[in-house]
């Protein structure tokens, strides 16, 4: 099951999940340096994976696998990641250097890698960047977010080798439907009443009446916002774009349509979210953002709206599975009711554009 990844809580400590020997014995069969130990230390963010930072021989990795307890589809959403991040490394993308990585599970239990550490931090969480504490800095760090996926989206995914790691064709016309049967499972869900969006299916099938007729294909990370990406402590620019579980070869204006659906809609109130950022304030206006996608991108936004709308409709129905699993006890329910809540937000969203459409 697809999630999003939202700014994080404090968790219960846990052991780390990870088997230091075997760990080292594989980092030895790869050509990595090597070292009398190696170190694991928990790696905190926004993410429902497992990070940990790895120390040896005078270097550290950041190790990334699935959660604790891996879904059906972990290890191949791990192992997609590799694949991006490796192909990312001829870009200008911002994002972690891949090192090495195996879908071995025989090594860790589950599909990892190791990648480079991003020396940035995480603005949905806290804000420590001098720059970050004036209203001119917060504006920039705003316009950052808009130009690194800019970047992102003018990226040739053929040119860089990853023609088979999505399907275009028939992209938008599959998006209800799946996001629809995604809803109805929840159904069956032990302690769930449903019932959250009464208006999900028209809805629905405003998104079907006004889908475009075409786009270009491309490059989009698939959960876009500011607990996705880490700032430069040096100046208000994107360090990396992180978590790409969820990236394919689609139409990448759905990753400006998630960042819209979560900004705020007064510069002076807190994003969707919650974040840090949207909490201290002095973001640029949505008709901001826009333009300055409009400046670093030569795609048509006349149906922008659409994708707004449709980014509320899939994440807040992505969302709403965290809060089912969490009335089933699979989830803390205090996260499956703030996830809930953010969920409501979403298509309040997509109802208000919808409305006067």
């Amino acid at each position: 099951m697809a999630h999003s990844t939202i700014p994080d809580r404090p968790a219960p400590a846990d052991p780390i999940p990870v088997d230091i020997a075997a760990l080292t014995a594989w980092m030895d069969e790869q050509g990595l340096p090597t070292g009398d130990t190696t170190e694991l230390r928990p790696l905190h963010g926004g993410t429902q994976n497992i990070m940990v930072i790895v120390s040896r021989g005078g270097r550290e990795y950041v190790l990334r696998r699935g959660p604790r307890h891996l879904r059906p589809q972990s290890n191949a959403a791990i192992a997609r990641e590799m694949t991006l991040l490796s192909a990312l490394s001829s870009t200008e993308v911002a994002h972690p250097r891949f090192v090495a990585g195996t879908t071995d599970p025989d090594v860790l239990g589950a599909t990892f890698f190791l990648m480079e550490p991003v020396h940035g931090f995480n603005a949905a969480d806290a804000l420590p960047a001098p720059y970050a504490a004036t209203a001119e800095g917060r504006e920039a760090m705003g316009y950052a977010l808009v130009d690194a996926l800019a970047g992102l989206a003018a990226v040739d995914h053929s040119v860089i080798g990853l023609d088979d790691f999505g399907k275009p064709d028939g992209f938008l016309e599959r998006q209800v439907p799946r996001w629809l049967a995604e809803h109805e499972r929840y159904a069956a869900t032990p302690g769930y009443r449903g019932g959250t969006f009464p208006d999900l299916d028209r809805i629905a099938g405003w998104l079907e009446d006004n889908r475009p007729g075409h786009f270009r294909p491309g490059l989009l990370h698939g959960d876009y916002h500011v607990a996705n990406v880490l700032y430069d402590h040096r100046a208000p620019r994107v360090a990396a774009i992180v978590d790409w579980e969820m990236a394919t070869v689609g139409d990448p204006l759905l990753d400006l349509g998630v960042l819209l659906a979560i900004w705020p809609d007064d510069p002076r109130q807190p994003d969707l979210y919650e974040s840090a950022l949207g909490r201290a304030g002095n973001l640029p206006s949505r008709s901001a953002i826009v333009a300055r996608y409009a400046e670093r991108s030569d795609r048509d936004l006349d149906a922008l709206d659409w994708y707004t709308v449709l980014a509320s409709f899939k994440l807040g129905i992505i969302l709403e599975g965290t809060y089912a699993r969490s009335c089933d006890g699979k989830a803390p329910r205090d996260v499956g009711e703030r996830l809930h809540r953010y969920a409501d937000g979403l298509f309040v969203r997509a109802r208000g554009i919808t409305a006067g459409a």
